[in-house]
């Protein structure tokens, strides 16, 4: 009985309840009102992508193995098998992204725009765990139009907060791979204050300082932030953009100075005595970027000079040059790498798109005092130390069909890397038949891995 009463007390009394009077309800004049706010301000944006990826070898690789760096080197067993050399294959949709764009605000004559931007990198290790969203951009931009200067022509001028891309990482290759040509290109995001100022139709002035967050140099207490935490100095980058017709070319230039050691030793009356040291490591990254657009056509090409660049995903480092300082402070060299790519672009139904990218290890200009890791910190990505790595080429065709907001792209991707068995002490790799100090012959030898993948992608 009491099965049948309770459901109908509730009804009689849900009806006995008076209505709510119209007046209470939001005027339908404020509900438009909101959504002409959201309308005019507020755009949501985003992707479904997913990448089904077949490797002929392990590699370093991250985001479940779909963004790809190089290949590992050899591995030999007691059969001279090379441990290395196992294929493998993975398919996942966690680089789906969602993002929003705020836009159209203005106080007084400072424009008003910002924005945030996620997808599903974090938490996956390997090709297992669970995905769980990621911060990839969120910033702020303030805005000025219509500044006066010289020859009657204006000027404007951004300022940008927050985390966002790299300068010199955010002009990229056209491929539908995850990296974007990496580590043949800078790839890099971090928090920045960034200003531009357009000044009349062809420069651009570029001006930032960025804090390394998730992008990081490596150091004697692996990779982190501290380097750069407890060495106070921000990167400072400049740059300068010319544009004319659908020709581009940007120049510019990082400058990274850290603090590897906050403690050291120095000897005090014959005995050695900790204290705090005065250590800096300081590089400058210059690059040069050509771009050409012709209708459906586009051309790119980028060329990289990296010191001390892994926290760009490049490949170099540093290491120590003397530890003999009477304060106990040591000094430190940048290796240098010359990494370089271009790109052609065709199409727009039917895409083809071709990337080559070349990567040189230059070495320093001065001898460590050791190539051990106590003293020489380097790229590293996946477990794979690429200091002994000489050189590497990667050679990409893409074909990609793109109907209305939907996309399925083939690509095919074969990166190939020349290592070596020995360094000189500028921690470049020494060439082939190279005399060595205990005698005999340095060596190199060429490994290579086949990627190819199907990309699906639908964007809203």
């Amino acid at each position: 009985m009491k099965t049948i009463f309770y459901p109908l007390a509730v009804l009689v009394f849900a009806m006995a309840i008076p209505s709510v009077p119209a007046a209470a309800e939001p005027a339908p004049e404020k509900g438009n009102a909101v959504k002409q706010e959201i309308r005019n301000h507020f755009s949501l944006y985003g992707f479904i992508r997913n990448y089904f990826a077949f490797d002929s070898r392990e590699s370093a690789s991250g985001t479940g193995n779909l963004f790809y760096y190089l290949p590992f080197e050899r591995e030999l067993n007691e059969l001279g098998e090379d441990m290395n050399a196992q294929a493998s294959f993975r398919f996942l949709s966690i680089t789906s992204r969602v993002g929003l764009d705020v836009n159209g605000y203005r106080i007084g004559k400072t424009d008003i725009s910002a924005k945030v931007e996620t997808d599903f990198y974090a938490g996956l290790s390997g090709s297992t765990g669970t995905a769980t969203l990621r911060l990839r951009q969120a910033y702020m931009k303030l805005g000025w139009r219509d500044l006066p200067i010289c020859g009657g022509n204006t000027a404007s001028v951004s300022l940008l907060m927050g985390q966002a891309w790299h300068p010199i990482a955010a002009d990229q290759p056209d491929v539908i791979s995850l990296a974007t040509g990496a580590p043949f290109n800078a790839f890099n995001r971090s928090p920045q204050v960034t200003v531009d100022a357009n000044l009349g139709k062809h420069f651009t002035v570029t001006g930032a300082f960025i804090y390394q967050m998730q992008y990081i140099s490596n150091g004697p207490d692996g990779s982190t932030a501290n380097y750069m935490k407890y060495g106070i100095l921000p990167e400072v980058y400049a740059g300068v953009t010319y544009r004319t017709g659908g020709f581009l070319a940007k120049a510019g230039a990082g400058l990274l100075s850290i603090k590897p050691r906050n403690i050291g030793e120095m000897m005090v009356a014959g005995s050695p005595v900790t204290v705090q040291v005065t250590d800096r490591m300081t590089a400058i990254s210059p690059f040069l970027y050509l771009q050409y657009k012709y209708k459906t056509l586009t051309v790119k090409a980028k060329t990289i000079y990296g010191s001390a660049a892994d926290y760009l995903n490049q490949v170099s480092g540093y290491g120590v040059t003397s530890t003999s300082n009477a304060d106990g402070h040591y000094d430190y060299a940048a290796t240098h790498s010359s990494s370089s790519w271009v790109s052609v672009s065709y199409g727009k139904k039917l895409q083809g798109m071709f990337m080559a990218g070349y990567i040189a290890n230059l070495g320093a200009a001065k001898d460590f005092v050791g190539l051990d890791n106590d003293s020489y910190y380097f790229f590293t990505k996946d477990g794979q130390n690429y200091r002994n790595m000489a050189q590497a080429f990667r050679l990409v065709p893409t074909i990609a069909y793109n109907i209305g907001k939907f996309t399925l792209g083939l690509e095919y991707e074969v990166t190939a890397a020349q290592f070596g068995d020995s360094l000189g002490a500028d921690g470049k790799v020494m060439k082939a038949g190279a005399s060595l100090p205990g005698g005999g012959c340095a060596s190199r030898y060429w490994v290579a891995n086949h990627r190819i993948q199907l990309m699906t992608k639908f964007n809203f």
